[in-house]
């Protein structure tokens, strides 16, 4: 069911958070920052703005910013709607220089230095490169830098991808311990239903908890000059909650719409964070890496990864799909082909082929050798 305070408790509950609001990463989307002849200086200026008015509050910002595609397109007279992988790459090459140029440009008003981050979901995935870009980020911090990211479109191929840039920003957000997500979109937040359809739709102020009802809402809403609908902001949104974090979904063209949001008044939609949160690390394993594999379970291993907190054992795996070696990501499905949790598996794929089904006790028989008798071990093992 849906978890829905009432606009007055929502209010409350907003004006706790944004409180203790030290750290924000704010993501812009392609469909608010182009125009059909490129980059809209106007919407560049107000976000530089707002962007100002939240450093000028104490607070260290990092800019997740879309737009090098659509600069890119602009400059190269590119008129055709749809371009293949290879024409986006050289479109976001030459775009992206222009993009942050503006940004460096409208900054310098506030004499802010800004630096440029580009990533690639390849990067998040090993753990050094990880705590690398951790560390070049807090160094910028220190500096009193505002960083501005955005995906190396041009290097990224399919498996590289973020996918979208709410997704880069959700990781970011956990990834320098981030206490607010704002996501700045091209509609006012999430409704209840489609507000260009339905007479009866209302927009959603606060939600305690993403579940499958709340995914339900947000349908498939992308824009022509973005990869990311809202259904990619609210998976964004249960990614930064499940670490204790907050979101924010608000029209990014309104004037003072940070401003507006940090002096208590209900615009957009704020997801409150779980209360149930999970360790960085786990948080890692379940939506920062990718998995190379999946394993096929039966009732009795779904009840007892879910229900009693226990590691998987090879007993209740019934089948396994993928190429994947010893510590690598896999997700577990249930009976239904659902996905019920991620982990680290202590075996290859081919061992776990052999050993599925059997006890614990077998395996050294069946692969030659036994260093665990879990196939997951539940410090491994997020349920998702």
């Amino acid at each position: 069911m849906i978890s829905l305070p009432s606009p007055e408790e929502g209010a409350i509950l907003r004006k706790n958070h944004l409180n203790t609001v030290k750290r924000v990463v704010v993501k812009v989307g392609s469909a608010v920052l182009a125009s059909p002849t490129g980059l809209n200086q106007e919407v560049v200026e107000n976000l530089v703005r707002e962007l100002s008015f939240l450093y000028k509050q104490g607070k260290e910002v990092i800019l997740v910013s879309s737009g090098a595609v659509a600069v890119g397109r602009q400059k190269l007279g590119l008129k055709q709607l749809e371009l293949d992988l290879k024409e986006k790459q050289a479109a976001a090459a030459v775009g992206q220089a222009g993009l942050i140029r503006s940004y460096e440009r409208c900054f310098e008003a506030s004499s802010q230095k800004v630096a440029q981050i580009l990533l690639t979901h390849d990067d998040l995935s090993h753990r050094h490169r990880y705590l690398n870009i951790r560390n070049t980020i807090s160094t910028l911090f220190a500096w009193g830098i505002l960083p501005i990211a955005n995906e190396n479109d041009t290097v990224s191929a399919k498996e590289l991808r973020f996918g979208d840039n709410d997704t880069l920003g959700a990781m970011l957000t956990n990834l320098i311990e981030a206490d607010l997500l704002i996501c700045l979109t091209d509609v006012n937040g999430l409704y209840t239903g489609n507000p260009g359809s339905d007479p009866e739709a209302r927009l959603l102020h606060t939600v305690s908890r993403v579940n499958k009802d709340i995914y339900a809402m947000a349908g498939m809403s992308g824009s022509s000059l973005g990869t990311g609908g809202m259904q990619s902001k609210i998976g964004a949104a249960r990614m930064v909650s499940a670490l204790g974090g907050c979101s924010f979904i608000g029209p990014g063209r309104e004037p003072r719409i940070l401003q507006k949001l940090f002096n208590g008044e209900l615009v957009g939609t704020f997801f409150l964070p779980r209360r149930d949160r999970i360790t960085n690390r786990k948080h890692w394993i379940a939506y920062t890496l990718r998995p190379k594999g999946k394993l096929y379970l039966d009732e009795g291993a779904c009840r007892a990864l879910a229900r009693e907190g226990k590691s998987l054992l090879p007993i209740g795996i019934k089948g396994v799909s993928g190429r994947f070696g010893v510590g690598d990501p896999v997700h577990c499905l249930n009976p239904d082909g659902k996905e019920i949790a991620a982990g680290l598996v202590n075996y290859s794929a081919r061992e776990i082929a052999a050993i599925q089904g059997r006890r614990s006790t077998d395996i050294e028989s069946l692969i030659g050798y036994k260093d665990s008798d879990e196939v997951i071990h539940r410090d491994n093992l997020v349920l998702l």
